[in-house]
């Protein structure tokens, strides 16, 4: 009988053989399932990259658009703006004209007006008109003739009135529009404004001969006028003077 029981090294040896083809299976398959894993990782990695470039194209993109629309934005309005400063600077211009042609007929007029106030023996100084009289009469009807003119007798407020009214007297005294015959000493034009400075001759206002509570500007003779040439002297409303009628000219 033919003993068919393996040897025993011969199982020995078979068992080896299987060991041994399992490591090398068991090691194929770990390098597969390797190659299988950096597969799939560079695949992820590489769609990742195309993900992040796609993004960083659609934001160049978006930027792109926004800085054009903010271009063609701020270049629409730097030309509104231009536009408005042209239009601005045209009615500029248009107004200057006008201005300076209303000023050339308003000072045609005034000088057509003073002439014909001349005319009138009305005489024009610093924005004013003044009306010398060629008789005497007494404060209260002097200043009556002036309201009749549609004036009031004179307030002199400026050193240069002062002298272009004694310049235009020559050598005539005439009543002024100040008097202090509400409250002796406390000397009132006839617009009820008080007299801050005045161009008073020496020892001037003095009540002289009592009750002189109006003033005249000097340039003759008289009791106080011989000692105020040019100047202011305190005289009796009731005397009689010329006078000197003012009328404010705006045009």
């Amino acid at each position: 009988m033919v003993d068919n029981r393996p040897n025993s090294s011969d199982s020995k040896g078979s068992y080896e053989d299987i060991y041994v083809n399992d490591d090398v299976l068991e090691s194929y398959m770990t390098r597969r399932e390797k190659r299988t894993m950096t597969s799939e990782t560079n695949t992820a990695v590489s769609r990742c990259s195309r993900l992040t470039a796609v993004c960083l194209v659609l934001l160049c993109v978006l930027l792109l658009t926004v800085i054009t629309v903010m271009w063609v934005k701020f270049t629409a309005e730097r030309e509104q703006l231009h536009t408005s400063n042209y239009n601005l600077t045209m009615e500029r211009d248009q107004l200057q004209t006008k201005y300076n042609s209303l000023t050339e007929k308003r000072e045609k007029l005034k000088k057509g007006l003073q002439r014909v106030f001349s005319d009138l023996g009305w005489r024009y100084f610093s924005s004013s008109m003044y009306f010398i009289s060629t008789e005497k009469k007494t404060w209260n009807e002097s200043r009556q003739d002036c309201r009749e003119r549609g004036a009031d007798l004179v307030i002199i407020n400026s050193r240069e009135e002062q002298e272009f009214i004694r310049q235009t007297l020559v050598s005539i005294s005439a009543w002024i529009g100040l008097t202090d015959w509400e409250r002796e000493g406390t000397w009132k034009w006839v617009d009820s404004t008080e007299l801050t400075t005045g161009y008073w001759g020496r020892g001037e206002p003095n009540s002289y001969v009592g009750n002189e509570d109006c003033a005249v500007i000097c340039n003759g003779s008289g009791h106080s006028c011989r000692e105020s040439e040019g100047k202011w002297a305190d005289y009796p409303c009731g005397d009689t003077f010329v006078w000197i009628c003012e009328d404010r000219f705006f045009i």
